[in-house]
């Protein structure tokens, strides 16, 4: 029986099918290796996606190890570090990159004095004196308020949105290229000014790093402050102290009426408070600050008429061992130095060319290009070096200044605005040297003393050469230009006497 069965079982798996002509046997060999083959693929599949699930959670849930035992954070961007709080740590405090030395941040209110250091904890941390602070966060921890950059407050946009009731029109206190500057009020009634970076290609997070870079610790009274910074998604907004009075800009050329509030002792503290700004920026800091945008609507102006020096979104960085930076050629036109406009060569002479012409303004109420004027009026440093070629000076006053200079003083003005401005850079004083001459009283005397005697020198030399002299400047033609303009800028100084 048995030996029947199994004749019956090879006679009927070696009939032929009708797929392909192919025997029964082969037939259900095919089906059974395609099946095989079938779930062989189906478990690699799921064995897969489950070390995939368990290598993920093992990311997410256990932080990195390193050899001393230690914990670190998960790794976050170079320029904004965030502060992580470890949701397993029972005192539920953040974890710092590094351990670091103490720092002491003060705000400028015992409230906001924050403290980081590394004798609490092996990681770090991270404490503040006044609970109130951390409350404004929603209580729930997640969020911080002292940024790791070693200065400065971590603001949420839902915190400046409330100071700003909700970034509306009615808070704006100004606007241009960059953004718009809003008027904020925070929860400890402190004053601040919101500037909302426009994200226009990618400027808005250029303007941020630079202007962080840039007065992120300066502290100076003639600087505007930086109290902070906000990063939200692509918000990118800066805090500073609000300053009250407007701008130097609405003050000189706004409608003041037929009298000046500013005095000719108000506007003299103004440069002066400038200039100390500018020195410090150039002379007090490494590497130094290229502030690149001197102008009077960037001077802004508190109730006592204190100047501060605001927007750095365009300021350039020069360590002490280069002479200059090579930039893209950027201002606002009628301050920029000639150098820089021709060569796209930036230093520190740029900003000074751009502070002699802030003084002409200061002195004169005129903006630096004007064509609503006359013919020969319309830029300022032409028309003020003809003005004092013509020993007329006393004319170039502010009409609208309560009150007229005394000539002394006038003339120590013209003569640093005139140094400032020098076509050749290299002969403009440094800013320390014009804080002196602005301070000192005699000064002026002894440098038109010096500047004649030079001129006289070199108008004798003139005079014996003169034939020599003319054919020489005829055939260097438009060579000479620069230098023509340095020499008639010490002879305008010499008619200041």
């Amino acid at each position: 029986m048995a030996v029947y069965d199994a004749t019956f079982v090879n006679t009927e798996l070696s009939k032929k099918t009708s797929i392909f002509g192919l025997h029964l046997w082969v037939v259900i060999g095919i089906v059974v290796g395609a099946v095989i083959v079938l779930i062989l693929f189906l478990l690699s599949l799921c064995i897969t996606a489950s070390r995939r699930r368990s290598s993920g959670k093992g990311k997410l849930g256990r932080p990195g190890k390193l050899s001393g035992g230690g914990e670190i954070t998960p790794v976050v961007s170079k320029e904004i570090q965030e502060i992580v709080h470890e949701s397993a740590a029972a005192d539920h405090r953040p974890i710092l990159p590094q351990a670091v030395p103490e720092i002491q941040i003060d705000m400028g209110k015992v409230e906001h004095r924050v403290v980081f250091s590394d004798r609490g904890a092996s990681s770090g941390e991270s404490r503040a004196t006044s609970g109130a602070d951390t409350a404004s966060f929603g209580g729930s921890g997640s969020l911080p308020e002292v940024s790791h950059l070693g200065w400065g407050r971590w603001y949420t946009l839902r915190e400046l949105e409330a100071a700003s009731n909700g970034l509306s029109d009615e808070n704006v206190i100004g606007e241009g290229g960059y953004g718009i500057v809003y008027y904020g009020v925070l929860a400890d009634n402190t004053k601040i000014a919101i500037k909302n970076l426009l994200n226009n290609r990618g400027q808005a997070e250029k303007e941020f790093k630079v202007e962080v870079e840039a007065i992120g610790r300066v502290r100076h009274k003639n600087l505007v402050r930086l109290f902070g910074y906000c990063v939200e998604g692509a918000y990118r907004m800066l805090v500073y102290e609000y300053v009250d009075n407007g701008n130097l800009d609405q003050w000189l050329h706004g409608d003041v009426g037929e009298v000046s509030p500013l005095t000719w002792d108000i506007r003299v503290n103004i440069i002066l408070g400038t200039a100390k700004g500018l020195a410090y920026l150039h002379e007090g800091l490494e590497p130094k600050v290229v502030h690149r945008d001197i102008k009077s609507s960037n001077i802004l102006l508190d109730r006592q008429w204190h100047s501060k020096l605001s927007d750095f979104g365009l300021a350039k960085l020069l360590n002490s061992e280069s002479s200059y930076v090579t930039t893209r050629v950027m201002g606002t036109f009628g301050y920029v130095a000639p150098e820089y406009a021709c060569t796209g060569m930036l230093n520190e002479k740029s900003d000074i060319y751009s502070f002699g012409i802030l003084i002409m303004e200061i002195i004169t109420g005129r903006s630096p290009v004007d064509y609503s004027r006359p013919q020969g009026e319309v830029n300022l440093v032409e028309w003020l070096k003809t003005m004092v070629g013509n020993r007329k000076s006393e004319e170039v006053v502010d009409p609208k200044m309560p009150e007229r200079p005394a000539s002394k003083a006038l003339k120590r003005l013209i003569l640093v605005a005139l140094k400032c401005v020098d076509p050749d850079a290299q002969k403009r004083p440094k800013m320390g040297h014009v804080i002196h001459m602005l301070e000192s009283e005699d000064l002026l005397s002894r440098e038109e003393r010096r500047i004649a005697r030079e001129s006289l020198s070199s108008h004798r030399e003139e005079s014996h050469q003169g034939s020599e002299l003319t054919n020489k400047q005829s055939s260097e033609g438009t060579s000479d230009i620069s230098e023509g303009d340095s020499s008639r800028n010490h002879h305008m100084t010499t008619r200041l006497r």
